[in-house]
């Protein structure tokens, strides 16, 4: 058993599971959780003994949701049975029911996460789960559920608060928009965004992309949030936030602890007969084809791992590692990041998330010698005939041809996707390096020295 909480407390925690509630017409699930939140603390003055925690799941889901994410919210409170009454009210209401959305909603009162919860939330990183096997797990631990819909969400609540986050992690802090503008263009001052970017760096990340001059912090659909800050601290994310100087009137804003930014989809290391499709991981392997650009400017090679199994790798132009990928030849030794994708021809490739260049493999040309009059490259007059300078006919005997290493153009080393194309999940540049170990007493210290929720109370 993994203990999170502390048993002198007369009450358990509770621990609550949301997932699936938004579709594309909008809603959010981080949205819902929000005003949830708001209840929690103003109507039931609970105690959050963590911050609220934003899951983002396997990417590769061929059903996910927009952001593939789920939400975890541990209190402490005295009124377990109105609140779950409650929040189940909320979501039957305020999901997008009937228009996409299969929410499922999970309460789970206990101060410890049992090993196969555990389990099951680190393997919704990189694997496909089912429903039945939420269900089975849900009823072993006495977990009480509900499902609407389809009630596919029911996986993402349970991984939700099977995650301890108790490694590295990021915060986010999401502002959300009042009713009225939702669905209105989003306003921001570029200027300001790039600046707070700029000075922040390099504790904040995947704001600003500089190469595209594009801001990276607002979504384009009709969903509640007006932006997002993403970074290695939550007084900084608020910080950034709170400088933008918008002028929209917002509701409000939450404070996120996430797994977003952590490439924790991608720790599990495979060998290539492991792999299924909708999967994901990274292999260490063998380039074993020449890489080959086809249209589109993508790039696709086979990879081969120790056991000599193949597989073939794409490499997207929007991530733009392409030309890395084509500097790649056979024999270069490298580890991948994937997410396995399985095409209409059942197909079976991996997609390409990072590279990390490891051994680079000699490269020869061999060349006509040089005439020793003009420097130009002489031709051969075939086969033991020696060679003759086409420019001032200069012939010489046969002394072979000359054997020169090339130079490779790509060097060891990390290379990973644009800003532009990254997954949630995909680690940027900048957090290479300054990873956060888990402190849970860091984390309530940080939880009860910042206003990490400021909420408006209305539902809409």
């Amino acid at each position: 058993m993994m203990m999170i909480g502390n048993n002198a407390f007369n009450t358990k925690i509770l621990h609550i599971g949301i997932d699936d509630t938004d579709s594309i017409n909008g809603r959010c699930t981080t949205h819902l959780s929000y005003l949830i939140a708001g209840i929690l603390v103003k109507k039931f003055h609970a105690e959050f003994i963590d911050f609220p925690l934003l899951i983002r799941l396997n990417p590769n889901v061929p059903f996910k949701t927009r952001g593939n994410g789920a939400v975890c919210l541990r209190i402490k409170c005295n009124y377990y049975e109105k609140i779950k009454e409650e929040i189940t009210q909320i979501v039957e209401k305020y999901s997008e029911i009937g228009y996409g959305a299969n929410p499922g909603l999970a309460f789970y009162e206990e101060n410890n996460i049992s090993k196969d919860l555990l389990q099951f939330s680190k393997n919704a990183m990189d694997t496909i789960l089912s429903k039945q096997l939420a269900i089975k797990i849900a009823k072993k631990n006495n977990i009480q559920f509900r499902l609407f819909g389809k009630g596919h969400g029911i996986v993402g609540a349970l991984s939700a608060i099977g995650c301890l986050l108790d490694s590295d992690h990021t915060f986010e802090t999401l502002a959300y928009r009042r009713e009225q503008n939702i669905g209105k263009i989003r306003k921001t001052n570029d200027v300001k965004v790039k600046r707070l970017s700029d000075e922040s760096y390099p504790y904040t990340y995947n704001n600003f992309d500089k190469k595209n001059s594009r801001i990276l912090i607002t979504p384009h659909g009709p969903d509640p949030v007006f932006c997002g800050i993403r970074g290695e601290d939550p007084l900084l994310t608020l910080f950034f936030l709170k400088n933008l100087c918008i002028e929209e009137e917002l509701d409000g804003y939450m404070i996120f602890r996430s797994n977003q930014g952590t490439n924790l989809h991608l720790t599990k290391e495979n060998k290539v007969t492991d792999m299924k499709p909708y999967t994901a991981g990274h292999i260490n392997c063998e380039v074993a084809t020449t890489p080959n650009t086809i249209k589109g400017g993508h790039v696709i090679f086979k990879i081969k791992d120790k056991y000599n199994c193949m597989l073939p790798v794409a490499v997207y132009q929007p991530t733009g590692l392409t030309k890395i990928a084509k500097k790649l030849t056979i024999g270069d030794k490298i580890e991948i990041g994937y997410g396995v994708h399985l095409k209409s021809n059942n197909q079976t490739t991996l997609n390409l998330e990072y590279l990390v260049v490891k051994e680079l493999v000699r490269v020869f040309e061999v060349k006509n010698p040089v005439c020793t009059k003009c420097s130009k490259s002489m031709k051969s007059e075939g086969k033991n005939k020696g060679y003759q300078c086409s420019v001032c006919k200069t012939r010489i005997g046969s002394v072979g041809k000359i054997k020169s290493e090339k130079d490779r153009e790509i060097n060891s080393g990390l290379y990973i996707p644009e800003p532009i194309a990254h997954r949630h999940l995909t680690k940027p540049l900048p957090r290479y390096g300054i990873e956060k170990r888990f402190d849970r007493f860091d984390i309530i210290l940080m939880l009860k020295s910042i206003t990490w929720i400021k909420n408006s109370g209305g539902l809409i």
